[in-house]
């Protein structure tokens, strides 16, 4: 499978949107059952509609750089990246996701290593990435681990109030 990067166009927008739903699915489930059914309503409502709101910001943002993965004419996967901290020269790869049915084929490293590049030439010094420690972004760690990645481990806690 030949595999193109190319910077995001506004026509790539719905393609994006349609899989970066089906990429999340599973990470969702994940983090549903995580959290709870009480505590994932509440901080994500319609997680569809949440997510699809999340992504169009990220690909409205004029600081934000994206990039489309195309295979055989179609858009496979995106990243999203952006200076985060200019003054003390930190990037970061805001979002990342690959099409279900491309995922284990390399788009995710290639798409990484696209940021993570163009970081690196705009001056950063550190690039960073949060992902969830949840079973269902599994996949996305193991991306970032082998991109060298180093994790810096986080604990965060929710209460429903």
């Amino acid at each position: 499978m030949g595999v193109q990067i190319r910077e995001y166009s506004p026509l790539d927008e719905e393609h994006v949107l349609d899989l970066s739903l089906r990429a999340w699915a599973p990470v969702f489930a994940s983090m549903r059952r995580v959290q709870g059914e009480e505590l994932f309503l509440r901080l994500h409502g319609d997680w569809r509609e949440y997510q699809r709101k999340a992504v169009r910001q990220v690909l409205s943002e004029s600081a934000m750089q994206v990039w489309v993965a195309e295979t055989d004419g179609r858009v496979a996967g995106f990243v999203a990246a952006t200076v985060s901290e200019p003054d003390r020269l930190i990037g970061e790869v805001s979002m990342l996701a690959v099409d279900p049915d491309a995922q284990g084929s390399g788009i995710g490293a290639r798409l990484t290593e696209q940021a993570t590049v163009w970081l690196r030439d705009a001056g950063m010094q550190i690039a960073m990435i949060d992902t969830g420690g949840d079973p269902g972004h599994a996949p996305a760690r193991h991306v970032y681990e082998k991109a060298d990645y180093t994790l810096m481990p986080v604990a965060r806690y929710f209460k429903a109030l």
